[in-house]
C-alpha cells in the first residue's frame, strides 16, 4: 500500500520526514488502528517498508499550507504518482485527506467521502482517509481512527 500526501509541510520538511507536525496525528492512528504492531512517529517513516508499506506526495515542495501551490504543481504531481503506481503497483493507495484526492482526480465533482472510492490509479485500488492534521477541526479523532482502522480491514480481506 502507498500513503500518499499533498505536500511536505515545513517541519516535514526541516526534519526530512513525512508527516513529522508537532499536532499530525498519522503515526498514532497508525499504530491504534493496528495498521503496525508498534508505536512508530514520523523518525521511523523509512521502517513503513517493513509492513509492505510507502509513503509520498503529490507534490515534493514544502509549504506552510497549501495556498501557494500551483495549477502546473499539481498537474507535474499527478503524472508523477501515475508513473510510481505503474513502477511500484501498490494493492491500494491511501490518499491523506480528501484534499489529496481531489487534487488527484480534479473532474470528480461529487461528495467525496472517506473509504475506498470508484476511482483507480492503475490497478490500485483508490482509498481516502481522513487528513491526520491538528488543523483537521472538521473530522474527530474518534472519526479518523475509524477510518484507519476501515483500511485496515480492506487491507486484510481475503483475496478475490
Amino acid at each position: 500500500m502507498l500513503f500518499v500526501g499533498i505536500n511536505p509541510g515545513v517541519r516535514s520538511a526541516l526534519t526530512g520526514h513525512h508527516f513529522a507536525g508537532f499536532s499530525n496525528r498519522f503515526w498514532k492512528l497508525l499504530h491504534e488502528s493496528k495498521l503496525v504492531p508498534e508505536p512508530i512517529t514520523f523518525a521511523d517513516d523509512d521502517r513503513l517498508a517493513e509492513w509492505g508499506y510507502g509513503i509520498t506526495n503529490i507534490i515534493a515542495r514544502a509549504t506552510p499550507g497549501i495556498d501557494t501551490l500551483n495549477k502546473e504543481e499539481y498537474v507535474e504531481g499527478r503524472t508523477k504518482l501515475r508513473a510510481k503506481v505503474r513502477r511500484y503497483k501498490p494493492g491500494v493507495v491511501a490518499m491523506v485527506g480528501v484534499t489529496v484526492f481531489r487534487a488527484m482526480f480534479p473532474d470528480r465533482k461529487d461528495a467525496v467521502k472517506v473509504g475506498l472510492q470508484p476511482e483507480r490509479l492503475g490497478e490500485s485500488a483508490v482509498f481516502v482517509l481522513p487528513n491526520p492534521s491538528g488543523r483537521n477541526a472538521n473530522v474527530t479523532y474518534a472519526e479518523m481512527l475509524a477510518a484507519f482502522k476501515a483500511l485496515r480491514r480492506y487491507l486484510r480481506r481475503p483475496a478475490g
